[in-house]
This record gives structure tokens, C-alpha cells and sequence, in this order.
């Protein structure tokens, strides 16, 4: 069991490329944090950090109240499941699950019921005896997986590890990622580009973008409360469409929101969040999810481009303008028919809209400047 404690860490290459900037995040004992953001926004540069496989430039990096800044790799008792499986060939699945205890000096009885108490676990006893590469890619990234629980670690670090998995099998290994989670005492770093895994996987996010901390949430307030453009862009499948040359206006003590002629209706709760933050009248970027938006009636319109039939429900794509937006609804909702080529009109469903400052892109709603000071952006929290 272990906490993981990040104060203020950066890490620059060259002295020229900063991959992470003033990193400050506290990981509980036994959470399960997911790193997520887009390609080269330092989240796996992070992971190494905490493995011991780059060195830290600035800060302190603590593993169980132990600052581990120059501790070796083998003596901060964490294990990491890499990307590529990092696999032995010349290797039987026993071996490689078996190697990192043989280095410890365990006794050989105690290797032997570990490692089949782990193969148990990953439905991998009948393939023991198998080399890498007579195995399924799901199979490798579980041997990879028993590998590491072997060892039962404090931190068990993960580095996209379900990314080279056939994706109808992705659903099953998440469940035993889980289960995994489940059976082991120890605390869990999670890296991936993938929301799916990191929606399903973390009690928290940690949304990262050039090497900056975004927001840091669960999966729901980082959906549902957006702290910034990028976030509600980057969070959602598919994305939050993002409307820009909106004006809030302030009649009559009452918050109304425009986009060109168009109205947009704000909860009770939004314009009270509003009214409390004090906010004046300002340009603003409009956010809808695709699937908060009500098809065939509004003030919108956009020209359709595609539509794909998914059963229970369709995603309309749309051209609005310059932009390319997708709209879902459920198939009993759709009252008209969308045809390729032709206008349809939509409208956000009533108090569903986020409302981004034009200029910041912060969110007017749910951004707590406060937290800037914290250097920990999570979002302002507000009783429903």
C-alpha cells in the first residue's frame, strides 16, 4: 500500500523541452488514477518519472512518505506493465511470469505457487508452457499483467497497456484490469490517450495537455463540469461540439445566451452559478454534447453529411458553418428524416449548454480561478 505524492515536478529535456510542468497531485493509497490526455502531453513522461526511468528535473516525488527522486528503479517496490508487453521470447509464460521473483532470490516452492496463483487469476494456466509468440495479443498483455502482479508492488504503474489489443477484446481485459484492482493491494497509475479506458478505469482523472495538468476529477465531474474548452473538446465520444461568437447577456437580472439570433435556455441552477460568480456579460464559446441536442426543431441549422444507423440510436454529421459537428439522438426521437445534403434544424436541450469564456476558454460555470493558486485545477464544486 502507498500514496503517491508529486510536488511541483517538471521534467525537461535537453534543457530545452519541457515535458511537464509543476506537477502537484496527491494519488491515495489504493486509488486508481488514470493519466489521460493527447499524444506529448507528458503523461507517460510522468510515469517514467515515478518508475525511476527519468530522471526528475525540478520538484519531489514521494512513493509511501519516502522521497524517491534518486532511488533507484528496483528499490521503489513498484511494478509497470509497458505498452509493447516487454516480453521475453526465448521464454515460456512460466519464466517470464516467474523472472522478477527468480531475481529477488525467492525459494523456488513460494515461485511456483505464485506464479500459478496468478495464472489462476488471468486464465492463463493451460498457456504456461507456451512462448510469446504462440499467444494472442490479449493473452501476451495478460502474461505482461501477471508479470508485474507477481511481485505484489505498492504501485502498480500502467503505460497504455490495452493499446496494441483488438478492440472487441478490450472490453474483457478492462474487466480484468479491474478485477486486478480488486485483488491487489496496491495503488495504481494508468496511462492512456483512450477514454473509453479512462472513463470506465479511474476513480480519477488527471486531463493533461502539454505537459500541464488541465483538470483533475472523476470520470463524471470531468465529463458533466468541463474546466476549460480543451477538456470538454478531448472528453466525450464523440466530442462536445464547441460554438464560438457567443454573447451572454445580462436582462433584466435574468442570463440569457446567444448565437446569432439563436437563443439558448439556461437552468435555474446555471443562472444562479452565474449569478454567484458574479459573472458580467462577455463574449463566449457555447458547448453542447452531441447527445444533449434536440433534432429537427431550434433556431440552428446545419447542412447534414452523414448518417449512421447504430440500431437504438444515430450520429448525424453535420456541417455548421466552417465546422464539422456530430449530432446523436436516440432513433425514437428523430422526427424528420436526415438526408445527406440537405438542411436540418437542431436546438440544445433545455439548461444543457457550457458556457467558455471566449478569450480564456475557462469554464464560467464550474472554473474556480482560486484553484490556479493551488496549481491543482479541479472544478468548483456546487449542491444540485
Amino acid at each position: 500500500m502507498a500514496e503517491v505524492v508529486f510536488k511541483g515536478l517538471k521534467k525537461v529535456y535537453d534543457g530545452v523541452v519541457t515535458a511537464v510542468e509543476d506537477l502537484n497531485l496527491t494519488i491515495k493509497d489504493r486509488e486508481f488514477v488514470v493519466l489521460v490526455g493527447p499524444s506529448g502531453c507528458g503523461k507517460s513522461t510522468t510515469l517514467r518519472m515515478v518508475a525511476g526511468l527519468e530522471d526528475i528535473t525540478e520538484g519531489e516525488l514521494y512513493i509511501d512518505g519516502v522521497i524517491c527522486n534518486a532511488m533507484k528503479p528496483k528499490e521503489r517496490d513498484i511494478a509497470m506493465v509497458f505498452q509493447n508487453y516487454a516480453l521475453y521470447g526465448h521464454m515460456t509464460v512460466y519464466e517470464n511470469m516467474a523472472f522478477p521473483l527468480k531475481l529477488q532470490k525467492m525459494d523456488r516452492k513460494d515461485i511456483d505457487m505464485k506464479v500459478r496463483e496468478v495464472a489462476d487469476k488471468l486464465e492463463l494456466t493451460d498457456v504456461l508452457k507456451r512462448k510469446p509468440k504462440h499467444l494472442s495479443g490479449g493473452q501476451r498483455q495478460r502474461v505482461a499483467i501477471g508479470r508485474a502482479m507477481v511481485r505484489d508492488p505498492k504501485v502498480f504503474l500502467m503505460d497504455e497497456p490495452l493499446s496494441n489489443v483488438d478492440q472487441q477484446f478490450k472490453s474483457q481485459m478492462r474487466g480484468e484490469i479491474v478485477r486486478l484492482r480488486q485483488a491487489m493491494d496496491a495503488t495504481f497509475i494508468y496511462v492512456t490517450h483512450d477514454q473509453m479506458d479512462a472513463m470506465t478505469l479511474g476513480d480519477r482523472l488527471v486531463v493533461m495537455q502539454r505537459g500541464h495538468v488541465q483538470q483533475i476529477g472523476t470520470p463524471t465531474e470531468v465529463y458533466q463540469r468541463p474546466v476549460n474548452t480543451f477538456v470538454a473538446g478531448f472528453i466525450g465520444l464523440p466530442a462536445m461540439n464547441l460554438f464560438e461568437g457567443g454573447r451572454l447577456e445580462l436582462e433584466n437580472g435574468e442570463y440569457n445566451v446567444y448565437l446569432g439570433a439563436a437563443r439558448f435556455r439556461l437552468s435555474d441552477f446555471q443562472r444562479k452559478a452565474l449569478a454567484a460568480n458574479g459573472q458580467k456579460p462577455c463574449a463566449v464559446t457555447v458547448g453542447v454534447r452531441p447527445q444533449e441536442t434536440v433534432i429537427g426543431e431550434g433556431s440552428l441549422e446545419a447542412r447534414v453529411e452523414l448518417t449512421e444507423m447504430l440500431g437504438s440510436e444515430v450520429n448525424i454529421h453535420v456541417r455548421y458553418g466552417d465546422k464539422s459537428m456530430f449530432l446523436v439522438a436516440p432513433m425514437a426521437d428523430i422526427h424528420v428524416n436526415p438526408v445527406p445534403g440537405e438542411m436540418m434544424r437542431f436546438d440544445a436541450a433545455p439548461g444543457a449548454v457550457q458556457l467558455f469564456d471566449a478569450e480564456t476558454g475557462h469554464n464560467l460555470i464550474w472554473y474556480d480561478a482560486a484553484s490556479d493558486e493551488a496549481h491543482e485545477p479541479v472544478c468548483r464544486k456546487y449542491d444540485f
